[in-house]
């Protein structure tokens, strides 16, 4: 049924507990994993060497975040004979990031944690997971803690 699942990951223990249902599913379905890391882009445009320095800093450190989140998804396929690919994207809007990867890579599936936010916290920070439901075109299953 689900040739492709594409697990998006923060680094997260709500990421990792998708990641590992993901895997599982996989497993079943002969299904590959997909997973994407979506770095915000440098959050301050300044003017001399100390922007240069400061969006450097930043993208080596988002990129180290990014590596090491895709590897631990990539540890969990790997412990249950999953096929896995990652990749690390730059976007403005993270659910966008999302979106577009499910539709490069060909994804049937999005499975993805949540971090359950409720009342003013969820208006206020708003849901990546929600935004992604609201908008994708594909089967999405979310993961709660």
């Amino acid at each position: 049924m689900f040739k492709k699942i594409l697990v998006p990951t923060d680094g997260s223990s709500q990421a990792a507990l998708a990641a590992s249902t993901a895997a599982q599913l996989a497993k079943s379905q002969g299904a590959q994993v997909i997973g994407v890391y979506v770095i915000d882009p440098f959050p301050y445009i300044g003017i001399g060497d100390a922007s240069a320095v400061g969006l450097q800093a930043y993208l080596t450190e988002a990129k180290a975040a990014a590596g090491q989140a895709l590897d631990a998804v990539g540890k969990v396929c790997a412990a249950e004979g999953v096929a896995f690919a990652g990749d690390t994207i730059e976007r403005n809007v993270v659910y966008e990031g999302i979106l577009e990867t499910a539709a490069a890579e060909g994804c049937d599936l999005v499975v993805m944690g949540s971090h359950g936010r409720q009342g003013i916290k969820a208006l206020i920070l708003g849901s990546v997971a929600q935004k992604v439901l609201t908008h994708a075109k594909l089967p999405v299953l979310i993961v709660k803690s």
